[in-house]
């Protein structure tokens, strides 16, 4: 069984065939879903699939490219939902910044007090955060042990390979895996995939983005969790079976057990 840790099923470009991509993604042997919270305006339609599907979840949360979205939302609310297992995503994202220093600067605040706030959300309902870092390494780390976010844990989303942000692994993160792993230009992912306690490691595909090879080019879907498995265990030398174990209880084991138990499809 796989979970795919990390999906946008309330993105536009599912609906027009959204039973048929989860009946892939189960043939595929993906048999749970966690929709991030990028923006609030999607939160509604995230809901509307969790209530609907017994082994869909999300997360509230603003990525640190929307921070508009923060104004007039209820975050507390929807974090009350029995079927949000986790903060964010959130994070810091420099990948972007442009404009004099002094706009640079004044847009690096306004992430870090962002991330700091939703940190703060996930400590107050203790449920775990997905955490996006692009270009900010060492900031969001400084940000994630200042504010003790090891107290709830989460997960790096789309792990970015920097060896900086390994010892997170001692402050209770985990590390998301996806399709970046099988492009040809990830070597320093690959190099670094096998420095990650096996215990922190959790797939993830980023649908409709980043779809691995060989289907780079068209949107991503769940179903596509296998090739990134296939390629974690060629990396690491393990059976397949033994990633996708692994990686299914250190899901289990990360949003605290919610997901356990819900597995009917509909």
């Amino acid at each position: 069984m796989i979970i795919d840790t990390h999906v946008h099923l309330d993105d536009e470009r599912y609906k027009d065939d959204f039973e048929e991509m989860l009946q892939r993604s189960y043939n595929a042997g993906v048999e749970a879903f966690i929709i991030p919270g990028a923006h609030p305006s999607t939160l509604p339609r995230a809901v509307e699939l969790c209530e609907q599907y017994a082994n869909i979840y999300f997360a509230v949360g603003v990525h640190p490219y929307d921070l508009e979205g923060l104004k007039g939302v209820d975050f507390e609310h929807y974090a009350a939902h029995p079927k949000c297992v986790a903060i964010g995503e959130c994070g810091m994202d420099y990948f972007r910044l442009e404009g004099s220093e002094e706009e640079k600067l004044a847009e690096k605040q306004r992430q870090e007090n962002a991330f700091r706030m939703q940190i703060r959300l996930a400590k107050k309902v203790k449920k775990p955060l997905i955490v996006h870092i692009r270009d900010a390494s060492h900031d969001a780390k400084m940000i994630l042990l200042e504010e003790n976010a090891g107290e709830v844990g989460g997960v790096l989303h789309c792990y970015n390979a920097d060896d900086e942000l390994l010892s997170l692994a001692n402050e209770n993160f985990y590390f998301g895996i996806g399709g970046v792993v099988t492009f040809q230009n990830a070597k320093k992912l690959v190099n670094i995939l096998p420095r990650i306690p096996l215990n922190k490691l959790v797939i993830e595909t980023d649908g409709p983005y980043l779809t691995p090879h060989p289907h780079r080019g068209t949107r991503n879907e769940p179903a596509y969790t296998a090739l990134v498995a296939d390629k974690m265990a060629q990396i690491l030398e393990l059976p397949i079976d033994e990633i996708t174990r692994l990686s299914t209880d250190n899901a289990f084991r990360l949003f605290g057990g919610l997901l356990k138990g819900t597995f009917i499809r509909k």
